[in-house]
């Protein structure tokens, strides 16, 4: 008889310094509830707002954040070092007489699922490459393109994909020169238009400007939260369509839909906070983890069957553009009519796991984890054939130049 497989220890992370710590709390346990318990040992370390890492069983009961500072006493602070040590994270215990001492335990693979800041955006991504572990999502490169729109539409311009016209500009130039900035944005674009912070997801920071007073306004909103803006062109007459990729080097496509909304922006309120509760929270996103809790929304989305094939191939094309891998949902502005398309933008994990478009494709929640899994161990073992340092006579060379 084979012996019993051991079962992959999931290290989850999440929380953090984001203005979406909570969400990431929710996906992150719902995430840990969905990993198949005889293959998968998920492993909870959660991110305070103040950046300390902990680890703890509580952890993973939603319940138990209603008493933060009790549920940290019960924790662990961990710890991982940004060297290649085996895929090690250290804890730290009590020892005799109220001594400290720390123990090393082995990870398989780590499952990043904080939102936004200091975790779609690559900061996250790089730790793990440092530390040399299998990691589930987007490497440095892609996460934090994918986290920049303005790094974003670069990528999908440079690879002839449709975008709206934008402009950016620093929140010191708008400080210092609002006049020049004012003229710059309407001497390039048409109103309406939407203003947003160039690193932040969930809508926050985002307004409608339908004019100069509501520009204006809407700047110096979005400026709370980023030092890079954007400004962008309504793409009025269309609506939103989203599709889902999975996958590294050959990703497939999944069905498309139409979100809809209660507002002239899908807000954080219509993400998380509207709708009835559900298995995941009403089937939507960040009930498991993905994004978009409550939103209403049409599978598969009402649009022409050559308008969906074109949306599948650059949901593709966009995932490859700036080198994505695991998995992400690309946001799409689409005219039924005209058939005119725009690439908005795309989601990266943790902003969104989309199991709800893989489903109807027959991949369950659970499935679907296992596969992203997969995907990180493959491209772990990818990383691995590539050489990143040689030995050389360079120093030894310079030290006999100089003796």
């Amino acid at each position: 008889m084979n012996a019993q497989r051991r079962r992959l220890r999931v290290a989850v992370l999440f929380g953090s310094r984001s203005v979406e710590h909570e969400v990431s709390i929710i996906s992150a346990i719902q995430a840990m509830d969905a990993l198949d318990p005889r293959r998968y040992e998920p492993l909870p370390i959660f991110i305070t707002k103040e950046g300390r890492w902990m680890t703890g069983g509580d952890l993973r009961r939603i319940d138990s954040y209603k008493d933060l500072p009790g549920l940290l006493a019960r924790c662990r602070p961990v710890y991982l070092r940004p060297e290649p040590f085996g895929s090690r994270l250290f804890m730290e215990e009590s020892g005799p007489l109220g001594s400290r001492r720390t123990r090393a335990t082995v990870v398989d693979v780590f499952f990043p699922m904080v939102h936004g800041t200091y975790g779609e955006d690559g900061t996250i991504q790089g730790l793990l490459e440092l530390a040399g572990v299998p990691y589930v999502g987007a490497g440095v490169v892609g996460s934090a393109a994918g986290m920049d729109k303005i790094l974003m539409k670069a990528a999908f311009q440079s690879q002839g994909l449709p975008i709206v016209n934008h402009v950016w500009f620093t929140r010191r130039r708008w400080q210092t020169a609002r006049d020049e900035v004012l003229a710059d944005v309407e001497r390039a674009l048409s109103y309406p238009l939407f203003v947003k912070p160039a690193n932040l997801g969930s809508s926050i920071g985002i307004t409608k400007a339908t004019d100069r007073t509501t520009l204006i306004e809407a700047i110096e909103v979005a400026a709370h939260y980023d030092r890079r803006l954007l400004v962008e062109e309504s793409f009025e007459g269309g609506i939103e369509v989203n599709c889902s990729v999975l996958g590294n080097d050959d990703p497939q496509a999944s069905v498309c839909e139409q979100p809809i909304r209660w507002t002239e922006i899908l807000s954080y309120e219509d993400k998380y906070l509207r709708g009835g509760k559900g298995k995941h929270a009403g089937s939507g996103e960040a009930g498991s983890g993905n994004g978009m809790a409550s939103a209403t929304r049409q599978i598969p989305a009402p649009i022409s069957p050559d308008l969906t094939a074109r949306v599948q191939q650059l949901a593709i094309d966009a995932f490859k553009a700036i080198d994505c891998a695991g998995v992400a949902r690309i946001d799409f502005l689409v005219d039924p009519v005209s058939g005119r398309i725009a690439v908005n933008e795309i989601n990266t994990l943790p902003g969104s796991l989309a199991f709800y478009l893989w489903e109807p494709s027959g991949l369950s929640f659970p499935a679907m984890l296992d596969r992203l899994i997969e995907l990180a161990l493959e491209r772990h073992r990818e990383r691995q054939q590539t050489t990143y340092s040689f030995d050389s006579a360079l120093l030894a060379k310079f030290s006999r130049g100089k003796a």
